[in-house]
């Protein structure tokens, strides 16, 4: 029997220390709702989360940029179509013109509608979003994330051009319909006008469906990587909740052992007395 050594305390003690340094990771985890309380937890894994935590953060601004180019892409074409509706007013003005009926004096009364509508279809030219020109030669360039190597990955969309000579025939003062041979010249570049008109709301419409199909694309991205990060990083509510319930048992029969412990040299004194 020892006194000056008490063996089993210290053995009771360290145990108590572990279960005790247990119990509070598994307290730690179910506060923060983390699985990896301490980097020391999961060295690698909180590696691969911060990797992927990055990428979703620049997914994220891809989706950003990509609904940006829509609103870009949709405002485009609102004016597309007020411009098709002028084109479409302006021949028929050009073919009520023609009318051989009709005197250089009623066909100054089209003339007047005529020239407003030249002048908006002009006006919409030089409209702008957020100060990108809307309807110019140049096409544009969306960011949708990045490639293998890290370098930003690109989609490029053709513009339409409201500048196109297709349009500005049809907007100049020399497209008139003051006279029955210049309402049929009219008539024919108005026509050339709306058929190219036509053609950029198409490009325009499959902008739009090829940045929706990007937009989604980089959601399911977006999800599965967060899902990926999630299954590294986040607790098992439930699971962890059994080991808080264990770990708190734990403690408390560790201190009531160690208390135990500390008691069974008391008996030596039975010896000496």
């Amino acid at each position: 029997m020892i006194i000056n050594t008490n063996t089993g305390s210290a053995n009771a003690a360290r145990i108590l220390a572990e279960s005790t340094s247990a119990l509070q990771k598994s307290l730690k985890r179910l506060s923060t709702g983390s699985r990896i309380a301490s980097i020391a937890d999961d060295a690698g894994g909180s590696a691969v989360a911060s990797k992927f935590s990055a990428q979703v953060t620049r997914l994220n601004a891809s989706r950003a940029n990509v609904g940006n180019m829509i609103s870009f892409s949709q405002t485009q074409d609102g004016y597309m179509e007020k411009v098709a509706g002028a084109l479409e007013r302006m021949s028929e003005l050009a073919m009520l013109s023609t009318d051989e009926t009709k005197s250089d004096t009623d066909r100054g009364l089209y003339e007047k509608e005529f020239d407003e509508l030249q002048d908006f279809i002009t006006d919409v030219r030089a409209k702008t979003f957020n100060g990108t020109s809307l309807f110019s030669s140049s096409h544009q360039t969306v960011t949708v994330g990045t490639n293998q190597a890290g370098a930003a990955s690109t989609v490029t969309f053709a513009g339409a051009n409201l500048s196109a000579s297709q349009y500005t025939s049809a907007t100049t003062g020399t497209a008139s319909v003051g006279s029955a041979a210049s309402a049929a010249a009219a008539l024919a570049t108005v026509q050339t006008a709306i058929s190219q008109l036509a053609s950029d709301r198409a490009q325009v419409g499959a902008n739009l469906s090829r940045l929706e199909t990007e937009r989604n694309t980089i959601s399911i991205l977006r999800d599965n990587l967060s899902a990926a990060r999630s299954r590294i990083t986040d607790v098992d509510v439930a699971e962890e909740s059994a080991n808080f319930a264990r770990q708190q048992i734990l403690v408390q029969s560790g201190t009531a052992m160690l208390a135990q412990a500390n008691v069974i040299p008391q008996s030596a004194l039975r010896l000496i007395g």
